[in-house]
């Protein structure tokens, strides 16, 4: 019987790979046979390329054989099933999703599932708990569902790289299966805790199997070039020597951004891929570099799951990533079908910033928990996000976040209906041990990267070692193996000189507010155009590696900026900027914790334009600094009667207004409309950096 079994198999191996000689890869069939002949649950470990997916296409089409419906199919990202759907149909499976894009076909999918038509189902985790789809869909077909399958399972473990709340409720929907429904959870990336977590959700009764983690054809090598200017000067003299075609990956928006323009600016087509694009931006990016229509792609680690071309031949970490199963992550993806592909890994002095930065955020604190709880008690038909952002004083993704951790938890203190959430009985418990340990792992697996850059051990064994895999050889290919430096580290001084004046002429654009929040009493709705500002410039980005530095300098330490600041603001605004219509005064936006700073900077800035300065603001209202209120509402209501404009010095000509930083842009605006009240002419913004957060995917 297992004979005929695993021949039935082997054809339908060969069939989807269009290969009459296919063999399974070693452990393939042996998952295979656990979900067919067991309707076992099972999760596989195995590396990127392995063929996870085969596992369950070809499960899918044996259980079908046994008169087994649908195949429901767990994902967390539309990109990724976007491939999963391809790869399904190649291998001639009817496979169909419901996801936020393609809602016009819901109906029809419905329809295909009901009747036994459709033979795999994909669906995110948060699909899976919408009440109407379990009503209509799952329910029915749940006795004579063929298997589950739960991709990219680590997201399940909060001990894992990349944990999603919503994905622990998929442990809660196992128990509703019959225990005839095999499950699939699969992952490339789980350590031995990560392995034991997911075990203990799914109850202990879970077989695990996994595979090595070596991937041959990769050379690994570190380099510590700790100034971003070094670090594009390495880039551009190196990138074309790099072996085909490949990513490069940075840990902020911002900087993947920056690193992209760098790149196309010395004529390397590598453009920027992140979380923030929409869906049918991304695709397009993807098959470029499929397609190998470009050198590199510069990304966040939007860029991962889900995405698949055997033959990268290089990945280059522009800054170091969080932790080893990130790291591995993402190099992996490297030289999966090439005898040669190249990992190299860069590292920064602002690391260390952005990774404490990530691991600050990651948990909401007790206290914002109990607020929005309290906040909801108190609501009799519950809260939208809008109205708790109005009462409380947190940013929309403080409360996304507080909201669905309290919506996930079993039970849940916390249910959603339609945009609104709700308090139910449940008494919540802050489990701040859990978080304390949590908070403590990330501290110290980011202690271990540090050490990946600087030990002379074998890469991929450290690697491998961390991740749980204590067997493996050195690899005798990585740069401390070979003794020798598989890419050069040195760069031409011109470069980095050219890199240096990128960054300090990178200004970003202050784009005026057009509508009141709400925050101040007397102002509602949009704003009138009299009272708009024009689109405003800050000279940089706060640390950006040129100006940002210098500015965080004379913010942070020095508490006086430097006259090359004074000096490259000017130039910048006389011969790059070039407000219209010119401004022929200068005023600022005064301080009573820094009473000096801003004021001084001003002043010299406005005797470089030979413009006059004017003191014509005073403020009036010690105020909390913008920076710790959590969104619109607060930052608008912050700013509430905190100014005062003496009407008899404002000038009716175009005005510079100066401030050191800007961030929400609400000292600006409510400003702007004072100054235009009190007879000003139009009133151009201008600050030294943008404090804006662009965050890491």
């Amino acid at each position: 019987m297992k004979t005929a079994l695993k021949q039935e198999a082997l054809q339908l191996l060969c069939s989807a790979e269009a290969n009459p000689k296919a063999e399974f890869r070693d452990g393939q069939w042996e998952a295979i046979e656990a979900l067919v002949s067991h309707h076992a649950r099972v999760l596989v470990v195995q590396r990127t390329g392995w063929g996870k997916s085969m596992v369950y296409f070809v499960a899918t089409e044996l259980l079908r054989h046994q008169g087994r419906g649908v195949t429901l199919v767990i994902s967390p990202l539309i990109s990724l099933m976007t491939n999963q759907l391809d790869a399904a149909r190649r291998v001639g499976l009817n496979a169909v999703t419901v996801n936020s894009a393609n809602k016009e076909d819901w109906e029809s999918v419905k329809q295909e599932v009901l009747s036994g038509a459709a033979h795999l189902l994909v669906i995110s985790p948060e699909k899976l708990f919408n009440k109407h789809f379990q009503d209509e869909v799952l329910l029915p077909v749940i006795s004579r569902m063929g298997m589950v399958v739960i991709d990219e399972a680590h997201c399940i473990s909060d001990w894992g790289h990349d944990f999603r709340p919503k994905y622990r409720r998929i442990v809660s929907f196992l128990k509703l299966l019959p225990l005839t429904v095999p499950v699939l959870a699969t992952t490339a990336t789980a350590n031995a805790r990560v392995v034991e977590d997911v075990q203990e959700q799914f109850g202990g009764k879970l077989q695990v199997m996994r595979g090595p983690l070596v991937r041959e054809s990769l050379r690994l090598q570190t380099l510590q070039l700790p100034t971003q200017p070094a670090r594009l000067a390495w880039l551009v003299e190196h990138l074309g020597k790099l072996p085909g075609t490949g990513i490069i990956y940075c840990l902020t928006v911002r900087d993947a951004r920056r690193v992209s323009e760098w790149l196309e600016r010395n004529g390397i087509a590598a453009p920027v891929y992140s979380g923030q694009m929409d869906d049918t931006q991304r695709p397009v990016l993807e098959q470029a570099l499929l397609g190998n229509k470009v050198k590199a792609l510069v990304a966040t680690s939007a860029l991962g799951m889900g995405f698949d071309k055997p033959d990268i031949g290089f990945v280059v970490h522009f800054q170091r990533p969080a932790s080893v199963v990130h790291y591995y992550q993402q190099v992996g993806r490297a030289g999966r079908k090439l005898d040669n592909a190249v990992g190299i890994l860069l590292g920064g002095t602002e690391d260390d910033e952005i990774a404490e930065y990530f691991i600050e955020s990651a948990f909401p604190p007790a206290a914002q928990i109990a607020e929005v709880l309290a906040a909801l008690e108190q609501a009799d038909d519950g809260a939208s996000i809008p109205e708790l952002q109005a009462s409380l004083n947190l940013s929309q993704g403080t409360l996304e976040k507080v909201l669905t951790l309290a919506e996930t938890l079993a039970p849940a203190p916390v249910t959603k209906l339609g945009s609104r959430y709700k308090r139910t009985p449940v008494l919540y418990t802050h489990d701040q041990e859990r978080i304390d340990k949590l908070l403590a792992l990330r501290k110290e697996e980011q202690r271990v990267m540090q050490v990946y850059m600087s030990t002379r051990d074998c890469l991929m064994q450290f690697l491998a070692k961390e991740l749980g895999d204590s067997a493996v050889p050195q690899c005798g290919r990585c740069a401390n193996c070979s003794g020798k430096p598989i890419v050069d580290a040195q760069y031409a001084p011109a470069l980095a000189t050219r890199a240096h004046e990128f960054l300090n002429q990178r200004a970003e654009i202050i784009s005026p507010r057009k509508r009141w929040q709400g925050g101040l009493l007397k102002r509602r709705g949009t704003i009138k155009p009299e009272l708009l500002a024009e689109e405003g410039r800050a000279l940089c980005a706060w640390a950006d590696g040129g100006w940002g530095d210098v500015v965080r300098e004379g913010k942070q330490r020095t508490h006086r900026f430097d006259e090359g600041l004074v000096e490259a603001a000017a130039e910048f605004i006389r011969s790059r900027w070039k407000p219209t219509p010119s401004p022929t005064w200068v005023t600022c936006v005064p301080s009573l914790r820094e009473r000096t700073l801003v004021q001084d900077f001003a002043t010299r800035l406005a005797t470089v334009l030979q413009l006059p300065f004017v003191v014509c603001i005073t403020k009036v209202k010690n105020t909390a600094p913008q920076k710790s209120m959590g969104n619109s509402y607060h930052q608008e209501r912050n700013l509430d009667g905190a100014f005062q404009v003496d009407a008899a010095l404002v000038r009716t000509e175009p005005v510079l207004l100066v401030d050191d930083i800007v961030d929400s842009r609400w000292t600006f605006t409510v400003l702007v409309a004072e100054l235009r009240e009190a007879g000003a002419g139009p009133v151009h913004p201008f600050a030294l950096a943008n404090t804006a957060h662009q965050g890491g995917d």
